[in-house]
């Protein structure tokens, strides 16, 4: 229904509540003008479109729960979206405005993929296995942060960060790790962090930014318990736009404590 006047509340909004599914698609009914949607988990894809006869100053604004990884912003028929957003984050709203004159929507606050929106991944434990994969990063993403929190290896392997476009890159890269003895070791597969021994415990931050052309630049520091610590820079060209990050070893080395996660924006 539209917005209405009540005597004792004040202007009551037009809203409608959803609980889409991956791939969803929903239409704005005239005389709504807020979604929430509220799903059971991340979604990988959906559409939202657009009234189909707005009025001139008409405010639509949508927001989710979980998040939408790659969302689709459409106007209706002969209507075109300045700014459309292509990703929103987790408890994240997004609003625009209508002018008429010219059918187009205007975004009236920092929309996700158009402005500065810092966003997390889900935290990995990094306890077994030989590789941890964060994949489904938005296209817009210019800088990616992998955070280390007592990250540790079954031996004296060293620690590969290692970028994608489609799949995982393992050469290319341009770059070395030191640490505190001081030893240098370069490495063409990935982004190299020095563990320095078996069962050392690294926590820190690497931090990767796009110079533009897929040209991706890297530089780290970690620190262990011990008092050791090593630190890291590079670059790398992909073969296209950035989609997903693998930590893995220089060998066969299983991880064996600790937990790995991302930002980017």
């Amino acid at each position: 229904m539209p917005s209405k006047i009540d005597g004792t509340n004040g202007v009551l909004q037009a809203y409608d509540l959803q609980t889409p599914a991956t791939g969803f698609s929903y239409t704005f009914a005239a005389g709504t003008q807020t979604l929430f949607m509220v799903p059971a988990a991340t979604l990988a894809t959906g559409t939202i479109t657009m009234p189909a006869s707005p009025a001139d100053g008409m405010m639509i604004t949508f927001s989710s729960s979980q998040q939408i990884t790659a969302l689709t912003l459409q106007g209706n028929t002969g209507q075109s979206i300045s700014s459309a957003v292509t990703f929103l984050p987790a408890k994240t709203a997004a609003a625009y405005v209508y002018r008429l004159s010219n059918t187009t929507w205007y975004p009236t606050e920092t929309v996700p993929g158009t402005g500065s929106q810092l966003v997390s991944g889900v935290s990995q434990a990094s306890t077994s296995g030989t590789s941890i994969d964060f994949t489904g990063i938005p296209s817009w993403v210019k800088r990616v942060t992998v955070l280390f929190s007592g990250v540790s290896l079954s031996s004296t392997a060293n620690i590969l960060v290692q970028l994608g476009a489609g799949s995982v890159q393992n050469t290319g890269y341009v770059g070395s790790t030191i640490n505190q003895t001081p030893t240098v070791t370069n490495s063409t597969a990935g982004f190299i962090i020095s563990t320095g021994n078996a069962g050392a415990s690294m926590n820190g931050a690497l931090q990767v930014s796009t110079l533009g052309s897929n040209i991706w630049a890297a530089t780290g520091a970690f620190g262990r318990a011990d008092a050791a610590f090593a630190t890291t820079a590079g670059s790398v060209t992909l073969s296209g736009t950035i989609d997903r990050v693998r930590i893995t070893t220089t060998s066969t080395d299983t991880f064996d404590a600790g937990s790995i996660n991302i930002l980017y924006e």
